[in-house]
């Protein structure tokens, strides 16, 4: 009897009132499931991006320093070097150029501070002598303003420093060798090779091949004739040999 009383009683209620029971139900369940959503995304999402966006700020406070540090050598123009030649033989070198007016120039071979000088009004400068290393010197610079902010460093310049001097060896002609016929006589021998030597006998400059080796007729005069070969290399050093051609007609 109780039964069918309750199934009863629950079919007896309006239309109107069961439609509005179902209602309530998917709104407290929709209720729920969006609440273990905002739940799990406060969890997953908000929370680590509010504590992400927290430490960069605290990292830009940290150090405004060096970021207003960095702004200020970009601003700053390296010096301009002005060195005319590439190899040399001489253990010092005064290095030229311009820079900022009135600015300091700090000079480097190899990325260590050799010396610094100031600029002039109208920016030119000049260093004292700097010792060269052996070899291969790599010498650039910075300007350095009144407040102390440094440029960035300028391009690299590569100098060679060596006292070597270039071989030279003679095969022709030989010393004392007399000559007939055609007023001209052919010196032949061999240097450094793939050095970029340039090897003169007299005033006449010879053709020099990539294996070093040279062989060239140039013009002699009646009697005796003193033919001074000379080789000389990119840094200035120089090798000599005379040989003496007695021509006879």
């Amino acid at each position: 009897m109780k039964r069918y009383q309750s199934r009863y009683s629950s079919r007896s209620k309006p239309l109107s009132v069961r439609r509005l029971e179902k209602k309530g139900k998917r709104k407290f369940i929709f209720t729920i499931l969006l609440g273990f959503f905002l739940l799990y995304a406060l969890l997953t999402w908000i929370l680590p991006t509010l504590v992400g966006g927290l430490s960069v700020i605290n990292k830009f406070k940290d150090a405004p320093k060096a970021t207003s540090s960095i702004a200020n050598n970009a601003t700053l123009a390296p010096p301009i070097l002005s060195i005319p030649y590439e190899a040399t033989n001489t253990a010092t070198i005064s290095v030229k150029g311009y820079a900022a007016a009135s600015s300091t120039v700090e000079i480097y071979i190899d990325d260590e501070l050799k010396t610094d000088t100031k600029a002039g009004g109208d920016g030119s400068f000049s260093t004292s002598p700097i010792s060269l290393n052996i070899g291969t010197n790599n010498i650039s610079g910075k300007t350095v303003d009144e407040k102390g902010n440094k440029s960035p460093s300028s391009k690299p310049i590569r100098i060679i420093f060596t006292s070597d001097k270039p071989d030279l060896e003679i095969s022709s002609p030989s010393d004392n060798q007399t000559v007939s016929g055609d007023k001209k006589v052919t010196v032949s021998g061999t240097t450094n090779a793939d050095k970029g030597i340039n090897v003169t006998a007299g005033n006449t400059r010879l053709i020099v091949n990539s294996d070093g080796t040279f062989s060239q007729s140039i013009d002699i005069s009646e009697g005796e004739n003193n033919i001074v070969i000379t080789a000389l290399d990119q840094a200035g050093n120089t090798t000599q040999i005379t040989r003496k051609v007695i021509y006879q007609p």
